[in-house]
């Protein structure tokens, strides 16, 4: 295709005053209706009252027993190590990041006053991990990725620095790759001996009930049982929550430590709350009761989002070979698009479009990609028919860009 045709359906799609937005990878009105029945569970004809805990009263900080069960099989811990929250596992990462600022961790210094901190962050990643470090005053250092996980050798040399503090990881279809980490990054990371005593892996395993594309389980080493063989427990935060499963506003998170690191947290959490939303948690609880129901609903949430993902990979396929690589991934909420040195100009044009993608570089920290390469992909939110509309925008303003 000339200059001259691109220009032509530069022109149409012009003329066609869209309006998609593709810029955050929410779960679509589509997924969103397969946990409505779940609005009918806690109402005024139920009991409330279990093991002497009264869901609509005060107590349970740690959460009420069938959240705590239902979360400590999701992320694969003794009930005993779980802490189940409010909505936003998010919110949990910046309560331990703001604790360690001001209080430290286990009686340690405060990192608000050691003199130097420093955070490690593989890349491309989750903007808002990163921008929750950028906001406390972390130098960030980029971790490069390959379809294994973060680079081992530079993640063991950056720990004998003491200013290291920890890392970011998203361990199964990471954002915005979709890799899953290998057994043996997973069994590196366990055995890791950082110079600083308060460095902690933020292992946000948010996507660890989700299913691949065609409803199978893609399991992921369990963390927590190689810490423990490597008397490494302590090193690890592992966090969860039902955003992907039932309503991303109205969900349940949770946290799974070692015995040390909860007992740290809620000498700290008991002067912040009486305890989370227990209504929430047991209508959740009563839900989704097990891995098996879990499954069975995660199954419909694979079979919505199997054929976007389909679209996007198979025009991506046929009109950006040669141009442009990106990652074909087997779950998750995104897709990574590479137009090395055009990212931002790609991103730019799109919105002149009506096309609203993520902003190019925000998958690194500072908003700076060295190479002005990666686009993450969200096709999880609109229509099937948009995305096409979408994605075939985005591939024309590629071919015109890189035709320059």
């Amino acid at each position: 295709m000339n200059n001259q045709d691109l220009l032509k359906q530069y022109e149409y799609y012009k003329s066609l005053n869209l309006n998609i937005n593709m810029a955050r990878g929410k779960p679509s009105p589509e997924q969103l209706d397969l946990s409505l029945p779940m609005l009918d569970i806690v109402n005024s004809k139920t009991t409330c009252i279990d093991e002497d805990i009264d869901c609509r009263n005060y107590s349970a900080l740690e959460g009420i027993p069938e959240a705590k069960k239902l979360f400590a099989e999701i992320m694969e811990i003794p009930v005993e190590n779980t802490v189940v929250c409010g909505a936003s596992s998010l919110n949990i990462m910046h309560n331990l990041l703001v604790k360690s600022m001001l209080v430290g961790l286990e009686g340690g210094v405060p990192f608000s006053k050691q003199e130097k901190l420093k955070w490690l962050c593989p890349v491309p990643g989750y903007d808002r991990h990163f921008a929750m470090t950028e906001y406390f005053g972390f130098e960030m250092i980029n971790i490069p990725m390959d379809d294994n996980g973060p680079d081992m050798d530079m993640i063991e040399e950056y720990i004998k620095d003491p200013t290291v503090k920890g890392i970011w990881c998203v361990p199964k279809y990471s954002n915005p790759t979709g890799i899953i980490f290998s057994d043996e990054v997973i069994r590196r990371f366990a055995k890791l001996k950082p110079a600083s005593k308060d460095f902690r892996i933020y292992w946000d395993n948010t996507y660890t009930s989700q299913l691949s594309f065609n409803g199978e389980e893609e399991p992921v080493l369990n963390i927590y049982d190689e810490c423990l063989k490597n008397g490494t427990e302590d090193l690890v935060y592992i966090f969860a929550s039902t955003s992907k499963m039932t309503f991303p506003g109205s969900g349940v998170s949770a946290v799974g430590f070692s015995l040390n690191n909860k007992k740290d947290y809620l000498d700290y959490l008991q002067y912040q709350t009486i305890c989370f939303d227990k209504l929430n948690q047991l209508r959740h609880a009563e839900f989704l009761k097990d891995k098996p129901t879990i499954i069975k609903h995660m199954k419909k949430h694979a079979a919505i989002l199997k054929p976007k993902f389909e679209t996007v990979l198979n025009l991506f396929e046929e009109e950006l070979k040669g141009i442009a690589t990106f990652t074909k991934p087997t779950g998750g909420y995104f897709i990574s698009l590479y137009v090395p040195g055009i990212a931002k100009e790609v991103v730019a044009k799109c919105k002149e479009l009506g096309v609203t993608l993520t902003s190019a570089g925000s998958a690194y920290p500072y908003g700076k990609d060295p190479d002005n390469s990666h686009i993450r992909i969200a096709p999880t939110f609109v229509s099937l028919k948009e995305l096409e509309t979408a994605t075939r925008v985005l591939c024309l303003v590629i071919k015109m860009l890189a035709s320059k």
